[in-house]
Parts: C-alpha cells; sequence; structure tokens
C-alpha cells in the first residue's frame, strides 16, 4: 500500500493475481484516497491453482473476490480482468505507475509477467512482488535475476516475503544503487537451492540453511518516510 500510494510516476495500477481480493482492497483504498487512478486486476480466478489455497471442491475465487470488493467499498475502484496475465498483456498499451505480481509463481510465469509488462513501466514506477523470499524458488530466481541484477532498477529491498523495486533506467546503474542491489542479491541467490528443495518441505540441512541465509535478507517492516525518500532521490 506504501509503494502504491508513493510511486513517483504517472500512470495505472496494475495487479496480477487477485484471488479473493486482500491486495487488491488494501491498493485500492489508496489509491482512491490520493486519487492515483484505478486498480487494474487481472487473475483467471481458476481453481486449483498451484499457488493459491485450496477452495475445497469450487472451480473459482471470482464470486468471493467481487463480493470481497463490493463489502469493502471499493468495486468501483477495480477493473476486474479475468483472465491470465499474458492474455491482458497482448492489448496493454498505457504506462504503469505500480506494479503488483502475485500471480504464476513458477519461474516461467513469473519472468512472462516481468518481461510482459517492464516495457510500460513509467520511470519512477515501484515493482512489488510477492512470495520472493520464501519457498517459491521461479519468483525468488525471477526476482533476483531481472530485477535486482537489471541496472534498469534503482532503490531495492525486501519487507517480509516481497521483493520491491523502483524503475529507474536513466540511473539505476550508479554505484549506490548497484551495491545495494548486489548485496540483498547475495543472501537471495543463496535461498534459490533451498527454496528449490523445499518443493518436498522445509527440514533437515535445508531448513538449517534457509534459517542462516533468509535473516541476512534484511526484510522487517519498512519506514515510511525513509521509503518516501529513498524512491524520490
Amino acid at each position: 500500500m506504501a509503494a502504491a500510494a508513493l510511486a513517483p510516476a504517472q500512470g495505472r495500477n496494475l495487479e496480477i493475481g487477485s484471488f479473493k481480493g486482500r491486495s487488491t482492497v488494501g491498493i485500492a483504498y489508496v489509491t482512491r484516497a490520493l486519487d492515483l487512478g484505478t486498480v487494474v486486476a487481472v487473475d483467471p480466478h481458476t481453481s486449483p491453482a498451484s499457488t493459491d489455497p485450496d477452495l475445497r471442491g469450487k472451480t473459482t475465487s471470482y464470486e468471493d473476490f467481487v463480493a470481497n470488493l463490493g463489502a469493502a467499498g471499493v468495486l468501483d475502484r477495480v477493473e476486474i480482468k479475468r483472465a491470465y496475465s499474458h492474455d491482458l498483456a497482448r492489448e496493454w498499451k498505457e504506462p504503469i505507475r505500480f506494479l503488483w505480481i502475485d500471480g504464476d509463481h513458477t519461474y516461467e510465469g513469473a519472468k512472462a509477467d516481468v518481461d510482459m509488462f517492464k516495457p510500460h513501466l513509467a520511470d519512477g514506477a515501484i515493482v512489488a512482488m510477492h512470495d520472493v523470499l520464501g519457498t517459491f524458488e521461479g519468483a525468488l530466481r525471477v526476482f533476483v535475476e531481472e530485477v535486482l541484477d537489471s541496472d534498469d532498477f534503482g532503490p531495492a529491498g525486501f519487507s517480509g516475503s516481497i521483493g520491491w523495486a523502483q524503475y529507474r533506467p536513466r540511473d539505476g546503474g550508479a554505484p549506490r544503487f548497484r551495491r545495494r542491489r548486489r548485496l540483498l542479491a547475495i543472501p537471495a541467490r543463496r535461498l534459490i537451492s533451498v527454496a528449490r528443495r523445499a518443493e518436498r518441505g522445509l527440514h533437515g540441512w535445508n531448513k538449517f540453511l534457509y534459517k542462516v541465509w533468509r535473516p541476512l535478507a534484511p526484510h522487517g517492516d519498512v519506514g515510511i518516510a525513509w521509503f518516501a525518500h529513498l524512491i524520490s532521490g
């Protein structure tokens, strides 16, 4: 919500992966309060899905999604796209100021989401990805390789399992930004193989490595004033 509120760029707010709408509601509250436009929420709402909780026999989360937006009073602030992100990408032409990626967590899926929508990022836009600092190898690997390793991005960090970065192709390669991204990438890169093995469960030596490397990637709460200063400089 802070990233959506403070992104110093003009454009649309895009959410990839909505499930039942918790993040959608948060982003919509912020963008409504600050007059930052609507939220475009794309999700096929199919079930079962590899990264969504089991719906216990239901084949879609769509009705719950719409009901939750209505209950929160933000239904009119969300542009619902009941589709896959690659379908939306074919027709997308607008600049993006805030991009929230929480869809397909496989390497191929997460990389496609970055690749498809990165060309539309406005200078100064914020990209945030869910579950990159956990046990999803694909999302983590994409964040490391396509974001932390790229000079198209400047300030970056983690908060909980979320990875975020600011799109700054004009000065992302500056030493102050590159140094911090490389430091963040060291423990994150070590966690890729841990996450790969965690598909069979996080235990034994793998669990030990997880407990060693994850704390070395700073991922505590982000101070709003600090965050605002970082992305405005």
